[in-house]
C-alpha cells in the first residue's frame, strides 16, 4: 500500500488512538515514541501494555457455573448427581453453583492472542519477553479454540469496557490467522485490506467527531426514498454510511475505501470502481429525498503506490456533487490531519 512501512505503521497507531480513547491514556503513551516496522510488533506492544494495565485494575471476572460434589449444600441441589452419590454410598451432595472467575471469554481471548503473537516471526524478542512475563497471571484461564469465538455476541458493560480496545486488537490478530492442523502451528496472513478498511473508516469518523464537532459527524443509516406501502422493503439492503457530516446547510456523505488498487480498467480505460460510485450516489439521492441539491457525496480512497490517484468530481443536474479524493497515509500525521481538515470545505455553503 505504501512505500515507507514504518510511517504507515506509526500512523496505524495514531488511527487506533482516535478509534479508541484508551490509547491516549495510561501506559500507552510511550508507544507513540517507538519505532515499528511490522504491524504485529505494534499489536504485541499494545497488548503487553494493555494487559499490564488490566492486571493493575484486576482481570475481569464473570460468574461461571460449576458442578461439584460437596459435604454441604452450595447453590442449587443437583438431584440426579446426589442420587448417584447415595447409590454409590457417597454421602455428599451434588451442587450447581456460580462463582466469580477470571476464566471467561475476555481473558481467554487475551491469552490466546498473546500466544499467537509469541509464535509470530515478526514480533521482536523484547516484546515476546514482555508478553511471556504476563502469562503466569493467566494460569487459571482456559485455552480456547480461536476458530469458535463468536465475536458478534460480545457485549461490553461498565465492568469490562476497558476490554473493548483489547478485543478489537485481538480480533485483528486472530481473524488474520490460519490454524494448520498438519504442522500444528500458527501461521499468519499479512494484515489485510479488509481489516485496514474497517480501521480507516472508524478513524476518519472519530477524527471529525473529535476535531470538528460542528459537523455532527456520525455513521448514519439512510431511509430508502420509496413508497413503503407498495414496495417489497425486505429485499432492500440497509443504507449504512461510513461518515455523514452536516455543516451550514449542506450534507457530505463520505464513503471510505482502503484498497490495494483504486482503479478498474475496462477496454483500456481507467476509471473508479463503478459499484463504489453507484453506492455513494444511492446514499446521496435517497438522503436528498426532496431534491434540494444540498447533499453531496465523496469517495475517499487511501492512497496506493499507483502513479495516478483518484481526484475529481461529478456534478449532477440535480445540483448534487460526488467528489473522488485520496488520503495519503504515507506521510507525517500532521499532513494527514491537514488533508482531513480541508475536507470540511466540501460540506459547507461557504
Amino acid at each position: 500500500m505504501t512505500n515507507d512501512k514504518g510511517i504507515l505503521i506509526r500512523n496505524i497507531f495514531y488511527m487506533l488512538t482516535y478509534a479508541f480513547q484508551e490509547l491516549r491514556r495510561n501506559n500507552y503513551e510511550k508507544i507513540a515514541g517507538e519505532d515499528f516496522d511490522n504491524i504485529y510488533d505494534l499489536f504485541a506492544e499494545i497488548l503487553a501494555c494493555g494487559i499490564s494495565y488490566q492486571l493493575k485494575q484486576g482481570l475481569h471476572r464473570d460468574y461461571v457455573q460449576y458442578n461439584d460434589t460437596l459435604s454441604a449444600l452450595k447453590g442449587k441441589l443437583d438431584i440426579n448427581s446426589t442420587i448417584r452419590n447415595f447409590i454409590n454410598h457417597n454421602n455428599k451432595l451434588g451442587c450447581e453453583f456460580d462463582e466469580l472467575s477470571v476464566d471467561n471469554k475476555f481473558n481467554q481471548i487475551l491469552k490466546a492472542t498473546a500466544y499467537i503473537l509469541l509464535k509470530h516471526k515478526d514480533v521482536k524478542p523484547a516484546r515476546k519477553v514482555a508478553l511471556k512475563k504476563l502469562m503466569p497471571y493467566f494460569m487459571d484461564v482456559s485455552a480456547i479454540e480461536v476458530k469458535n469465538i463468536k465475536w458478534n455476541t460480545m457485549r461490553f458493560d461498565r465492568n469490562c469496557k476497558t476490554y473493548r480496545m483489547l478485543m478489537y486488537i485481538c480480533y485483528f490478530v486472530i481473524d488474520n490467522m490460519l490454524l494448520t492442523t498438519e504442522k500444528g502451528e500458527y501461521m499468519m496472513n499479512t494484515f489485510s485490506d479488509e481489516h485496514m478498511c474497517r480501521l480507516y473508516e472508524k478513524f476518519i469518523l472519530e477524527y471529525f467527531k473529535r476535531h470538528h464537532p460542528e459537523t455532527k459527524a456520525r455513521a448514519a443509516q439512510i431511509d430508502w426514498n420509496i413508497d413503503k406501502e407498495t414496495s417489497t422493503v425486505s429485499i432492500l439492503p440497509i443504507l449504512q454510511t461510513d461518515i455523514l457530516l452536516e455543516l451550514k446547510g449542506r450534507t457530505l456523505i463520505i464513503d471510505a475505501k482502503y484498497y490495494g488498487k483504486t482503479w478498474q480498467e475496462h477496454y483500456g480505460k481507467r476509471t473508479v470502481h463503478s459499484h463504489n460510485l453507484n453506492q455513494v450516489f444511492t446514499y446521496v439521492m435517497n438522503y436528498d429525498c426532496k431534491l434540494t441539491g444540498m447533499v453531496d457525496g465523496m469517495l475517499l480512497y487511501a492512497k496506493t503506490q499507483e502513479e495516478v490517484v483518484p481526484d475529481g468530481k461529478v456534478n449532477y443536474n440535480t445540483g448534487n456533487t460526488i467528489y473522488v479524493k485520496t488520503l495519503d497515509l504515507n506521510q507525517k500525521f500532521e499532513g494527514i490531519k491537514a488533508q482531513l481538515d480541508k475536507l470540511i470545505s466540501y460540506c459547507s455553503t461557504d
